[in-house]
């Protein structure tokens, strides 16, 4: 039977939290005598692998960090031999030295099972045809979803990213009905779709998107430009890759795959464990992974956790839609601001503007500057600068309720923000250049 059949997606909690105990006791020995850094950071605590015996124990574990991936660059936080490493995987390393991970044989089945999970629960079966356009490269996203469309006996159609054009005729000659790939991709395929007039050529059903944040009414724009339900995928490359979290049918928070993986919610201040139902910072353990195990580790997004049990019957834990990361909070002026905000406010304007928006933080004379540049539709173009002001004005005001601080919205040509075939770039902070 396969991991993405119900034996484990609806197994009573008292039995799962038993699994994850006993699956935590196992990584914790093993990484203990393979991981020096996890050795050390045990033994400055005092611990060794005895005094874990269960789910409760992990609160006394060390937290792991994304810098300790690029401190012990490439391998030297693998917990398994190299020759027993298939593949490995890296992050882009736009931020400083890229991270790198690796698996098994093992890991990758559990990876294919997880994201087949994801499929499964959103009506796609043997007879599905998955166009992904997620890179196939270094980045995990488009083997992922690659591996998972095979895991289920779907038609994977593995375009990768990129050449727009290409990917909506493959579309369409393909007949695909699932399509994977960033949410800022799909409302640009989307666009371009609509431009085109071939709307009614797609055949497609859903659509699984992921790899950076998007709100609910962005869900609704690229559900109408492109016919499809749209789902939400989590995942990081530091704990697997995409499928660690899904939504089903239901879209009421994704579902942690938790046979594998134990979430908390930590308060990302003090790092103390918050009740349940909660908001504060997602750190994830993984229970059964090989190659590359993390305990604890701080993801930096900023969510919670919701423990009922679903309306589809399946009894992991949800985790709602993160709100933002602890370390893409600007602070500008004294003041918190988290992109998500932004993007809310102005998918909440109406149809003068498009989801198309940079925002540009600068610091002159020692005072932050704050500016957010948005496209504005066609028709608002076309109504002449009257119409055009008035707009920037209702927008300045939304946002200086909604974040407490001013800022100066700048509504541009239609079409003249750069688009992304990949994670878009929403946040130009040019104080950090200086």
């Amino acid at each position: 039977m396969k991991y993405w059949q119900e034996q484990w997606e609806t197994m009573p909690r008292e039995q799962l939290r038993e699994h994850q105990g006993k699956m935590l006791k196992w990584q914790v020995e093993r990484m203990y005598e393979n991981v020096a850094l996890f050795r050390k950071r045990m033994d400055e605590k005092g611990l060794t692998p005895a005094d874990i015996n269960g789910v409760e124990d992990l609160k006394k574990l060390p937290f792991s960090y994304k810098k300790d991936l690029r401190d012990y660059y490439p391998y030297g936080l693998f917990a398994v031999p190299m020759k027993d490493i298939r593949r490995v995987h890296a992050s882009s390393g736009t931020t400083g030295k890229q991270i790198v991970v690796g698996y098994t044989d093992k890991d990758l089945e559990m990876w294919a099972d997880c994201f087949a999970r994801m499929l499964i629960a959103t009506g796609n079966d043997e007879n599905s045809f998955v166009q992904v356009s997620y890179g196939l490269g270094l980045f995990t996203g488009g083997f992922g979803a690659h591996d998972g469309a095979v895991r289920i006996g779907a038609t994977a159609i593995p375009i990768s990213a990129g050449n727009t054009q290409r990917q909506i005729q493959t579309m369409i000659d393909f007949g695909a009905t699932v399509l994977c790939c960033t949410p800022s991709y799909a409302m640009y395929l989307g666009e371009t779709i609509e431009e085109m007039g071939l709307k009614d050529k797609l055949q497609l059903k859903a659509g699984i998107f992921g790899a950076e944040p998007w709100t609910e009414e962005m869900r609704a724009q690229i559900e109408d430009k492109l016919g499809l339900k749209a789902y939400d995928i989590y995942g990081l490359s530091e704990i697997m890759g995409p499928g660690v979290s899904y939504e089903c049918e239901y879209q009421c928070g994704m579902h942690v795959c938790e046979d594998h993986f134990i979430p908390e919610i930590i308060d990302p201040e003090t790092g103390e464990v918050l009740p349940e139902g909660q908001e504060g910072e997602l750190v994830f353990t993984t229970i059964t992974k090989e190659g590359f195990p993390l305990i604890r580790y701080r993801t930096r997004d900023i969510c919670s956790l919701n423990y009922e049990q679903c309306k589809c019957g399946r009894t992991h834990v949800r985790m709602n839609k993160p709100q933002g990361r602890t370390d893409d909070m600007l602070i500008i002026r004294g003041v918190n601001v988290f992109p998500s905000q932004i993007e809310e406010v102005l998918l909440k304007s109406g149809d003068s503007v498009t989801a198309n928006y940079q925002i540009i933080v600068d610091r002159v004379n020692n005072t932050d500057t704050f500016q957010v540049n948005v496209e504005m539709s066609e028709a608002l173009y076309a109504e002449g600068k009257p119409a055009i002001e008035k707009v920037e004005r209702m927008i300045t005001g939304k946002l200086r309720s909604t974040l407490g601080i001013g800022a100066n919205v700048c509504l541009m040509n239609p079409k003249s923000i750069a688009r992304s075939e990949g994670k878009a770039k929403r946040v130009i902070d040019n104080r950090k250049l200086k």
